[in-house]
């Protein structure tokens, strides 16, 4: 295993909040994205990748008003009233995902120390170069591990997101993750072969370091 930062995940009540919200905190205006029949969700992305993780991007994702209910609780706990109550106020801090090669393997993993990442769904989106495939893992109950301190895991098909985004000028200096003062939480990035990251004691569960053209920006999770 050997697990990377693959994503970074603000949630937006609008998306067009999220946007307004990206060029005032980071000085950049997100490129496009697209929408997930899935969970009846649309996104907004931009590169922040680093030696580390030269694929990261940041994913500003909001609730798709013209999708029809997706039929269970969307990922990333976006339909948790606290949640959405937080979203209305600005965009938050929600989660962050994980490059895996083997998201069931990964997964298992997890089992095997009484963690729950729920069954490894397979996902695509359209972009004007073709379909965007990918598995995740998604909890039935849309709740995150540990309070979003664990990652949900990703396995890519042949295309990657970031491919075809250009370089924004914003890169992720460091994440934070909350709860290590529990062993789980460390074991289960060891399992997986993620490292490289300070496991603090308490909460925010994340705590996201940026370098932007507007200088060092700061996000902390609502939890």
């Amino acid at each position: 295993m050997n697990a990377e930062v693959d994503h970074i995940v603000i949630g937006c009540a609008r998306l067009e909040q999220g946007v307004a919200w990206c060029e005032a905190r980071f000085g950049v205006v997100p490129g496009p994205g697209g929408r997930h029949a899935l969970m009846s969700t649309h996104n907004r992305l931009l590169a922040i990748g680093t030696p580390q993780a030269p694929r990261a991007y940041l994913e500003l994702i909001a609730i798709d008003p013209q999708a029809p209910p997706p039929g269970r609780p969307r990922w990333f706990g976006l339909d948790e009233p606290a949640v959405q109550a937080a979203m209305e106020q600005e965009p938050q801090l929600l989660h962050w995902v994980a490059g895996v090669a083997d998201a069931d393997g990964a997964a298992a993993e997890w089992r095997c120390l009484g963690l729950d990442p729920g069954p490894v769904l397979a996902a695509e989106r359209d972009t004007p170069k073709g379909v965007l495939r990918w598995r995740l893992t998604v909890r039935d109950d849309g709740a995150r591990l540990l309070g979003g301190a664990l990652p949900t895991l990703i396995q890519w098909g042949a295309v990657h997101p970031s491919d075809a985004m250009p370089a924004s000028g914003v890169t992720l200096e460091s994440l934070a993750l909350g709860g290590g003062d529990s062993p789980t939480l460390g074991q289960a990035l060891h399992a997986i072969g993620a490292g490289g990251f300070e496991l603090r004691s308490g909460l925010p569960a994340l705590r996201a370091t940026f370098q932007t053209p507007h200088g060092e920006v700061v996000l902390a999770s609502m939890v």
